[in-house]
């Protein structure tokens, strides 16, 4: 099939051998993930945590409680660097607005009828405009996986531009839901359609249906985020997320970040963790004991 969005992902130069992806993983640690073990990467680390709560249970007094605890962060830490970002479903964004007070924490939504995006369109452009409305200043969609799987690139692609539109300023992560994607092919052609769609970020998982993130899937995204950048001049950021619970995860994530990427996208504008037990293992490890503050 030739089309601009077949001849775009075709003329990518990014490798989709899922054994010479795996082995090029497995240098780069074997190389650099000792050296980024230190209290300087884990604080930085910590700084890149989209702290999240997506669960059934969730309340508005649950997630204004969760809210308070980053608040409390800031006041009882106030030599550490806060998370990046709290991150709730959309009906929450007007709790978290209101009780924030840490003016550097961003407010994150997943939006799009996350997890699996299966809904009307018309329905994830109102849930998406109705985030921002209530103070999102970032958007999480989910890629429509199973127009994906079936081939359906312009499908795809145009859903993600008109959610893309909808987010207004804000900023828009996709989803690719590479657990379901499996090979490194198909999670090259998944991230170079939302690139060319108006991503801001690439994000590896919802963490809910399928796999959560894994290394080869993060460096697969990263390098068609590396090239993206060199043809376009279009600096996108990624996201991990999905089972990224310890330091020693994160650390390998950030080590392959820093060798696809480079120092440019070692900052919280350009590099995320959505975690959740994450924060107080990460913040443990900086402490020096173990550490139930979120």
């Amino acid at each position: 099939m030739s089309d601009k969005y077949h001849d775009t992902i075709a003329a990518s130069n990014v490798a989709t051998d899922d054994k010479a992806v795996s082995a090029a993983v497995n240098e780069i640690l074997s190389k650099h993930q000792a050296e980024n073990q230190n209290q300087d990467v884990y604080r930085f680390l910590f700084n890149t945590i989209d702290l999240t709560t997506l669960k059934s249970t969730d309340s508005p007094s649950s997630v204004a409680a969760f809210t308070e605890r980053v608040n409390a962060f800031e006041e009882e830490h106030p030599e550490l660097p806060g998370v990046a970002a709290i991150c709730v479903y959309p009906n929450f964004a007007q709790v978290v607005r209101t009780v924030l007070e840490v003016s550097s924490v961003r407010l994150a939504c997943v939006a799009g009828c996350f997890p699996t995006s299966q809904s009307f369109i018309e329905v994830k452009v109102a849930e998406v405009a109705l985030a921002v409305e209530a103070g999102a200043d970032e958007i999480d969609i989910v890629l429509n996986v199973g127009n994906f799987l079936d081939g359906d690139y312009e499908e795809v692609a145009d859903e993600i531009s008109e959610l893309k539109h909808s987010c207004r300023d804000a900023r828009l992560k996709v989803i690719l839901e590479t657990g379901a994607l499996k090979t490194a092919e198909n999670i090259r052609a998944a991230s170079i359609l939302a690139l060319y769609s108006g991503a801001d970020f690439l994000k590896t998982s919802t963490g809910k249906e399928y796999p959560g993130a894994s290394l080869e899937a993060a460096y697969v995204m990263c390098q068609c985020i590396k090239e993206y950048y060199e043809k376009t001049g279009n600096r996108v950021g990624f996201k991990c997320s999905g089972g990224v619970s310890t330091t020693e995860d994160a650390v390998k994530y950030y080590t392959i970040v820093k060798e696809v990427l480079g120092e440019e996208w070692l900052t919280n504008d350009y590099f995320r963790i959505g975690a959740s037990r994450l924060a107080n293992n990460l913040l443990g490890d900086i402490l020096g004991q173990e550490v139930k503050f979120f």
